[in-house]
């Protein structure tokens, strides 16, 4: 079969309209992008809506969405267009007949009238015989006589493509060369009884019309490669593809107790991760890690580094784990790489309605320009923002029960006491000054630092953790900080 080693590269990805996108997906959508603009290709955005029980138009615009706020820009598809247009399977169906139409004139496919009874009985003999339980060509010859009486039942046929009788071997991109005999790969539908296409006719009939050059897809396709293959041999020889494709299948996506991440795994959401504030850039950076890597020592680079280093040859083979924690830390890393204004504007949905537990008069943009530096350095996603900064907009803090507790031990209610004395004289434009002033605190109750500004900070923010606590101090200001350490003492004597 010819070659498209030298072609001009044209990848595409193809999802189908069903739920929301996952964190998979976007994995599989990333390796093809990076891989188009590595080497000045071109990126096919196909829609796969050909069930009509699962598809949906809801899911076709959170496609849409999802690849436009990860920065994936597309050059031939939905919105934009092409010379193959439509891009969306539903609206090609009468391609896919035409092409059924000429595998059954030319030889290449038949009409199968087995039941699924049939089907399943016929397997089950073959297991108990030790033999291999796919199709084992039943209709392959049928003689008229046999279709006659097959119609006379009012049976409705399949459509089957006839598998050649020999080795199918291609190079994988990822996994070398990889070799299937015959007795593994049977003959397979490729259209239902009711004369809708299946997967295994539209996606290649695809492919070979938009002339697509490598397919990088799932390893879980692995299995479906062989039959493509000589689908492509197939289509070749009836003036309908040019070439085969070199495919490459990319790793399983890992979550926990190391089984295969799927849908339906709360961590695969790609909207759980814009709902809790990660970055796009942040969130391709640890998918990338995902089966590639742009060195040995360096986790965190920018998608463009990626997309300048990006190759094929390096992307491991083995299954990858999504590791939350990591994500979190790259994303982390992103933020603060973020120029100090784009930051302050990512952070804006989390500090208005709905997200945000203060009334929107309360909000000081002020008060958000002074702190936002310092939150830069601390969150992890976005979302964090919210509990990083109420202090300063809600009228009293929240108290969380068990910092309370943690913080406020025997003695706690003197130290404040002292706090207060010293947080009173001190200078108010400056965070050191106040950091003096709960370290000469602490000094006086025989306490460092650390533990004298564990009660200090519960009472002014409510939690033991958070941005620092001197500059947090400093833009929450005197009367309010002082107001609060009155109430957080009357909540001990209480």
């Amino acid at each position: 079969m010819s070659s498209v080693a030298s072609a001009p590269v044209r990848v595409r990805f193809c999802p189908s309209p069903t739920g929301n996108p996952h964190v998979g997906l976007v994995r599989t959508a990333l390796f093809n992008w990076a891989f188009a603009r590595r080497n000045q290709g071109t990126l096919v955005f196909r829609i796969e809506d050909t069930d009509a029980a699962r598809d949906s138009e809801e899911s076709y615009e959170q496609l849409l969405d999802a690849m436009r706020w990860l920065g994936f820009d597309w050059d031939e598809g939905p919105e934009v267009g092409g010379p193959h247009a439509p891009y969306r399977q539903s609206q090609r169906m009468d391609l896919y007949r035409d092409v059924a139409q000429k595998l059954l004139d030319g030889g290449y496919a038949y009409h199968c009238y087995c039941s699924a009874e049939e089907l399943d009985e016929r397997r089950e003999a073959a297991r108990a015989a030790g033999r291999p339980s796919g199709y084992d060509g039943h209709c392959r010859e049928l003689t008229a006589e046999q279709v006659a009486a097959y119609e006379a039942e009012g049976r409705k046929p399949i459509v089957r493509f006839r598998m050649p009788d020999t080795t199918i071997t291609f190079d994988d991109l990822v996994r070398g060369e990889l070799t299937f005999t015959p007795e593994n790969v049977p003959d397979y539908g490729i259209v239902r009884a009711n004369g809708a296409p299946l997967y295994t006719l539209v996606n290649p009939v695809d492919d070979a019309l938009m002339e697509i050059t490598h397919v990088l897809r799932g390893e879980d396709l692995l299995s479906s490669t062989p039959r493509q293959v000589a689908l492509y041999g197939a289509l070749i020889e009836l003036g309908i593809a040019k070439a085969v494709p070199r495919f490459g299948h990319l790793p399983y996506v890992m979550g926990e107790g190391n089984k295969k991440l799927s849908k339906r795994d709360p961590q695969a959401s790609l909207n759980l991760y814009r709902e809790q504030g990660f970055l796009p850039e942040g969130l391709l950076n640890y998918l990338s890690l995902l089966g590639w890597s742009l060195s040995a020592d360096r986790d965190v680079f920018s998608i463009e580094e990626m997309v300048a280093a990006f190759d094929l040859k390096d992307v491991n083979p083995n299954p990858a784990r999504f590791d939350l924690k990591k994500c979190e830390a790259i994303n982390g890393d992103h933020i603060r790489l973020l120029d100090p204004k784009e930051f302050a504007a990512r952070c804006e949905p989390w500090l208005r309605a709905p997200f945000a537990p203060w009334a929107p008069e309360d909000f000081d943009e002020a008060k958000w320009a002074a702190i936002a530096p310092h939150a830069q350095t601390r969150l992890r996603v976005l979302s964090e923002i919210t509990s990083n900064v109420d202090f300063l907009f809600l009228p009293e803090p929240v108290f969380d029960e068990a910092s309370w507790n943690k913080a406020m031990k025997e003695g706690s209610d003197a130290l404040l006491r002292t706090a207060r004395e010293k947080l009173e004289a001190a200078d108010w434009s400056s965070a050191e000054s106040l950091k003096e002033a709960v370290l000469a605190a602490g000094e006086a109750h025989g306490l460092k630092l650390g533990k004298a500004q564990a009660p200090v900070r519960v009472a002014v923010t409510g939690r033991t953790v958070g941005l620092p606590l001197f500059e947090s101090l400093e833009v929450l200001g005197k009367d309010a900080t002082l107001a609060r350490i009155d109430a957080a003492l009357a909540k001990l004597a209480a």
